[in-house]
């Protein structure tokens, strides 16, 4: 099973403010749901409160160390580890974490694959992607997209695979 992080992040590895996206990029959301759809999820508990439900057509794998969680349509595990078992259990062939930021960090080790979308602007953000070695990947694919009314900043879709993997 592939393990894929997906994110967008600006110049300075900025990903969220306040709990939600610092951002209005449908191009991004576009990509976001086409390349995650009918797969397994893995979120941290306060980024799947600040989405606030259940995505259509994915199984949505919350990690939360509150034994008392509990939301309709996701299962829940304690790790991450555990979630990416789980998800293997279950037939998955290509899982995709979605954040946050500790999640991110706890899973960046894991991974296979980084599905990017650096956004070309400095935003302001509390929440940052974590510092990672760029040697440890290479760039299989990138696409560039033009700021315009739907997509508030411009944007470069990047595909890195973890070159040992």
């Amino acid at each position: 099973m592939i393990v894929s992080l997906i994110l967008a992040m600006d110049e300075q590895r900025g990903i969220g403010k306040n709990g939600t996206l610092p951002w209005r990029l449908s191009s991004d959301l576009k990509r976001f749901r086409e390349l995650t759809m009918g797969h397994h999820l893995i979120v941290g508990r306060k980024t799947f409160d600040s989405i606030g439900r259940v995505l259509p057509g994915r199984q949505m794998i919350v990690v939360t160390r509150n034994a008392l969680f509990e939301a309709e349509g996701i299962l829940k595990t304690g790790s991450v580890e555990d979630a990416v078992e789980l998800a293997r259990q279950r037939g998955e062939t290509e899982a995709f974490v979605i954040g946050g930021a500790e999640i991110y960090s706890q899973t960046l080790d894991l991974a296979d694959r980084i599905y990017l979308t650096n956004v070309q602007a400095i935003v302001e953000a509390d929440t940052f992607f974590p510092d990672f070695d760029a040697s440890d990947w290479r760039e299989s694919r990138t696409e560039s997209h033009p700021a315009d009314d739907k997509n508030q900043y411009q944007t470069t879709f990047c595909i890195l695979e973890r070159k040992d993997h």
